[in-house]
């Protein structure tokens, strides 16, 4: 599983060439909701991607954002974001990565996200740790809410849940020491695993935006589920809060109403 990830993450690596050579280019870009973008050079990496990824693994299948027709993977599925957060990519903010997992049955096998205007790849293997640039990473071990530094993000169709969210934020920014929004939920949960934020949450995401960083985040030593209790997080959950472990039942009795 060792050989495949790093092969895989050499693919990875290729398909960020494309959008860094892409950077400066003008951007063609068409929407797919009011405030949901996609551009030439999304697709441009999907397609590279279903291709070297299929050559790696030949009976493969593939969930990935730009050409799924469902959210549900088969039996071994490489699950790909081509660009998660393509709304930074459009107006040049580096704050972009890929991100590609290998789900294997019932769970998460391999997971990758490649940030190439950072300079940074994250790597997770079931069972095997997570690294950051071949450098193995861990959670943080801040234990107080009000010493921790969250990340969040907001759907896309943010009108259907504004009123949780600016009450959930509400709560949350009252508790902890901030709260950022970067724009990309599989780099925050990639930045959870490695300790720079604490915790993660958001809601009405998809499949190809955190199984990657799922994987990531559990590997390094934390926690993941739903902002509920007793709810374990699945690739259809509502809502995902991933954490350093230590916040995971704090957080919980902060975002449930």
């Amino acid at each position: 599983m060792q050989d495949l990830l790093a092969r895989a993450a050499s693919i990875v690596q290729r398909a960020g060439d494309i959008i860094r050579d892409h950077w400066d280019q003008k951007k063609e870009i068409r929407k797919k909701g009011r405030i949901d973008l996609v551009t030439q050079t999304d697709t441009a990496v999907e397609r590279f991607l279903v291709q070297e990824l299929g050559r790696l693994l030949p009976d493969s299948r593939f969930l990935a954002e730009e050409s799924a027709a469902t959210t549900i993977p088969g039996p071994r599925t490489w699950i790909i974001d081509p660009i998660d957060g393509t709304t930074n990519y459009a107006h040049g903010f580096p704050f972009v990565c890929t991100s590609v997992a290998l789900w294997d049955g019932d769970t998460v096998a391999l997971g990758i996200v490649h940030a190439p205007m950072l300079g940074e790849t994250f790597l997770a293997a079931a069972g095997c740790g997570a690294t950051c640039n071949g450098r193995p990473m861990r959670v943080s071990e801040t234990a107080h809410l009000a010493d921790a530094l969250l990340a969040t993000g907001f759907p896309y169709a943010i009108e259907t849940h504004m009123a949780d969210i600016l009450a959930e934020l509400e709560r949350v920014l009252a508790a902890t020491q901030g709260v950022r929004r970067p724009g990309s939920a599989a780099l925050d949960l990639a930045y959870t695993a490695a300790g720079r934020f604490d915790a993660f949450y958001e809601k009405a995401l998809n499949p190809w935006d955190t199984a990657a960083g799922w994987l990531l985040v559990t590997e390094a030593g934390g926690s993941v589920s739903q902002y509920l209790p007793n709810a374990p997080y699945g690739l259809a959950a509502p809502t995902i809060l991933a954490s350093n472990g230590r916040l995971h039942a704090p957080l919980i009795d902060l975002l449930t109403p």
